[in-house]
């Protein structure tokens, strides 16, 4: 491959200010985030679509986005050692190419088990793009520069969120499902020419082995819990031999996992890192925070569609609404410097249990504005917490560990979402059946309400028809409830994060 226009590694060192190798280098680090937040997020705005098209049911056609996490959340944690071996630049350039090549497969898939594997495929193939780019950044950025860096680098996350799923929408109801994916390509190929120009390869070392082992058995108890979080609720849990079966193989895999770590001279993951109480304080944090931070994004499309009837291109505007305010968090951040991280985290922390709290007390007839607010200031909660978040984490850090614990941080954030989501899925689905259940008891002959016509309306239950409106009515409800009932969930986890705040103690020259 021939040598990068912007020579950037040699550039990097020769001083603490700002240059024009380091700002095209942002902007290009910058832009692969956005690609790759695009792919996760412009999905959901076209899941009522998918699942209709493909016959699908809501936990099965939440494989679409859980399956791309879990790819991403296996093969994050080898980003360190692919580039370390076969070069940063060859290893981001293949994975650019594959995954724009995934996002024209999964366009035209015919089926929901073809664009599973499509989306696996791209979540792996995507996954290095973003420790990588981030491990870039903090080895090239000088710690004066490192904050402001990191709020602008972090805007291509932002960006992702705005433009997937408004653009994504409209595409999705003029054209739709398979457009949202093929809207991804031209910025693929951008990502592609980007890469190929900017990033300088670094040295390559053949020699470092890889433990495989500690991978295999790692990837497999990752998989095996979300399967089983996944399919749990269709199949009774541990009434199922299923479900036995999958928790056997997980505890086998994580038993297999944790003795070959502590046993071994080179772990897959290095235990002396979490010797950094920081950094290991930061990861609980992190993993909290990857667990509040794709479950809106699954669960308002579905309900926004089917409960309320709004179209895709709405629904579509209003998730950007929380990137608008991810977008205002990290602008804050980007100026707000001086002030110690604790308290942004803490505020944001404090913004997403809000924003959680006030979505479950709402009725079935929330209006636009209802969502777009409060998607807004959760949003603003994200962009407070991820810049803080990740100085508060490394701030302790020996350099030599970074590109190690940068990878495990985006594996435990993608781990943390994937987990999340089957539990809200979950929770929303078997209390949606149990109010039903609860409403279903009071449909009797001997209720004094059921005869009184100007209560009852078009639900009458004299006729096969009015039965009918009452029941689907009763399931509207009902549905509406489980909902709620995830995001009260959502809400309480936001708050177990805000005593770990009190943990991490800055270095004193940052306090």
């Amino acid at each position: 491959m021939s040598a990068p226009i912007f020579n950037i590694e040699e550039a990097s060192p020769d001083g603490d200010g700002l240059n024009l190798s380091r700002i095209v280098l942002l902007f290009t680090l910058t832009f692969i985030t956005l690609l790759y937040t695009m792919a996760i997020m412009i999905v959901n705005v076209a899941l009522p679509d998918i699942r209709g098209a493909l016959s699908a049911t809501t936990d099965q056609v939440a494989w679409v986005v859980t399956a791309n996490i879990i790819a991403s959340a296996v093969a994050t944690p080898i980003a360190g050692w692919i580039g370390g071996r076969f070069g940063t630049r060859q290893i981001m350039l293949i994975g650019a190419v594959i995954f724009t090549v995934s996002s024209i497969l999964c366009g035209t898939a015919e089926s929901l088990e073809a664009l599973v594997l499509y989306r696996i495929v791209q979540g792996f193939s995507g996954a290095p793009l973003l420790p990588m780019s981030q491990a870039i950044l903090m080895s090239r950025f000088p710690k004066k520069l490192l904050h402001a860096g990191l709020a602008i680098w972090g805007m291509g996350a932002v960006l992702g969120p705005i433009i997937a799923p408004s653009v994504g929408g409209y595409l999705n109801e003029l054209y739709g499902w398979r457009w949202v994916f093929f809207l991804i390509v031209p910025f693929g190929f951008a990502a592609i020419l980007a890469i190929w120009l900017v990033i300088k390869d670094t040295s390559k070392d053949r020699s470092v082995r890889f433990d495989w082992l500690g991978f295999l058995s790692l990837s497999v108890a990752i998989a095996g819990i979300q399967l089983i979080l996944d399919r749990g609720e269709r199949a009774g849990w541990f009434e199922s031999l299923e479900i036995v079966i999958e928790a056997g193989i997980v505890l086998t895999a994580l038993y297999f996992f944790f003795v070959h770590t502590f046993t071994t001279d080179r772990p897959f993951l290095k235990p002396a890192i979490f010797q950094d109480k920081n950094y290991t304080v930061g990861m609980i944090i992190i993993f909290i925070f990857g667990m509040l931070n794709f479950v809106p994004m699954v669960l308002f499309p579905p309900l926004l569609q089917e409960l309320r009837g709004f179209p895709q291109s709405v629904i579509g505007m209003l998730l950007a609404a929380r990137g608008a305010g991810t977008l205002t968090g990290f602008l804050i951040m980007a100026f707000a410097t001086s002030v110690n991280p604790r308290i942004p985290v803490l505020l944001g922390f404090s913004l997403q249990a809000f924003s959680g709290f006030m979505i479950a007390s709402f009725s079935i007839n929330l209006t636009s504005f209802d969502v777009a607010w409060t998607s807004y200031v959760q949003g603003l909660g994200v962009g407070l917490i991820w810049v803080p978040l990740n100085v508060m984490a490394f701030s302790t850090l020996k350099p030599n560990y970074v590109p190690d614990a940068t990878a495990i941080l985006h594996l435990i954030r993608n781990i943390g979402s994937s987990i999340f989501i089957s539990i809200c899925i979950t929770v929303a689905l078997r209390e949606a059946r149990v109010s039903y259940a609860g409403l279903a008891e009071a449909v009797n002959p001997y209720n004094k309400i059921m005869d009184v016509p100007f209560l009852m309306g078009a639900w009458s239950l004299d006729s096969p028809v009015g039965i009918g409106a009452f029941s689907n009515e009763m399931a509207r409800q009902s549905l509406m409830n489980g909902y709620l009932s995830a995001f009260y969930l959502f809400s309480f986890l936001a708050l177990t994060a805000i005593p770990l705040i009190a943990v991490i103690r800055m270095p004193k020259d940052k306090d």
